[in-house]
């Protein structure tokens, strides 16, 4: 929320809810009264900060005796799905999807491994190959003359709200120079292009701290590139193995053989330190050196991926010519940094 409205964060909540959402099938809320004193209003789809005020005010005067609005409104019919509550929900959830996913037909051919991807992990940090339509009206520049098309679901609430004011896609590229490393914040940026541009939309510090996870939907499911997404989560969901090669050709961004680079030669799989390096751990010790880098204080693989690019930028910071990272367990997130690692290391 405070992303969203950074004022209020020395306000105190007193009280906060949450729970479904009621969604009718036409997103017209429901008014109507079951009996002489009993009214009822509901089913507000998630919009329900601006219009339930006019349907107080409805209410209001149907008990003041003035029925015209309320009568009107009652008359609308309540649309149900059948099959009771074990159906209709999963429906329901269903129909959602079809409805949003309507101008992304448009330019892609979507199929149910992307249906059950897209439900489960969107918004997420995952992105998903598509294949073009002939009559795509996507530009040309922007696939760079392929006929594929990479689609993403940001979670993040101001790129979310962006994308609500707009009639069509934005093109997004990375907010990085090539082979070097991802910013994280509006400092890296800043940091990273100076007066190169004009503005920052500033949506927060990254919550996953690496880049999305690329799966390939053309054809047979393929990873193209490790990311902020556990594969072995999208395998579950497919009911299929996913692997992992490294690949040679650069398909995706971020597959260059040296990129991710804070610009300092690194050491990988390292059990002691010299005494000019920085020396990146995952997990806390219990004696102290100024030149530790704690990227999590428990072996917590996905607190250390969100933690990477900051932790390798702090040490830049702070003018370290060497950088000695210790083994990382090459297991979930552990795959993606040391995927990322391996490559800021080549020189």
């Amino acid at each position: 929320m405070l992303n969203v409205f950074p004022d209020l964060d020395d306000l105190r909540i007193d009280y906060a809810w949450a729970g479904n959402v009621a969604v009718t099938i036409h997103r017209i809320p429901q008014l109507g009264r079951l009996a002489q004193n009993i009214f009822y209003s509901q089913g507000y789809s998630g919009h329900g900060v601006a219009p339930t005020h006019m349907a107080g005010k409805i209410i209001a005067n149907a008990i003041s005796n003035e029925w015209d609005m309320i009568e009107t409104l009652s008359k609308i019919k309540h649309i149900q799905l059948p099959g009771g509550k074990w159906f209709s929900s999963p429906a329901m959830s269903l129909g959602m999807l079809y409805y949003r996913l309507q101008d992304l037909k448009k330019d892609c051919e979507i199929n149910s491994n992307f249906q059950k991807l897209y439900s489960k992990f969107c918004p997420g940090p995952l992105t998903f190959v598509l294949k073009l339509k002939k009559e795509s009206k996507i530009s040309k520049n922007v696939t760079n003359r392929k006929n594929t098309l990479a689609v993403r679901f940001p979670k993040n609430l101001v790129t979310r709200n962006l994308l609500s004011y707009l009639k069509y896609p934005l093109a997004a590229p990375s907010a990085n120079i090539y082979t070097q490393l991802s910013p994280v914040s509006k400092k890296d940026v800043k940091e990273e292009f100076g007066n190169k541009i004009k503005f920052i939309l500033d949506g927060g510090n990254s919550k996953v701290g690496l880049e999305s996870t690329i799966i390939n939907l053309v054809k047979k499911p393929e990873v193209l590139r490790l990311g902020g997404l556990d594969i072995k989560k999208i395998s579950k969901v497919l009911k299929r193995k996913l692997n992992y090669t490294t690949i040679k050709s650069t398909k995706v961004p971020g597959q260059s053989k040296f990129h991710y680079s804070p610009g300092i030669p690194i050491r990988l799989n390292v059990k002691k330190h010299y005494l000019d390096e920085a020396f990146v751990l995952i997990q806390k010790r219990k004696k102290f050196d100024k030149n530790y880098f704690y990227l999590s204080k428990n072996k917590n693989l996905k607190e250390a991926g969100k933690n990477l690019y900051k932790t390798l930028r702090n040490i830049k910071r702070l003018k370290f010519k060497k950088i000695a990272v210790e083994k990382i367990p090459n297991i979930g997130i552990g795959q993606t940094i040391n995927d990322r690692l391996k490559r800021a290391s080549k020189r």
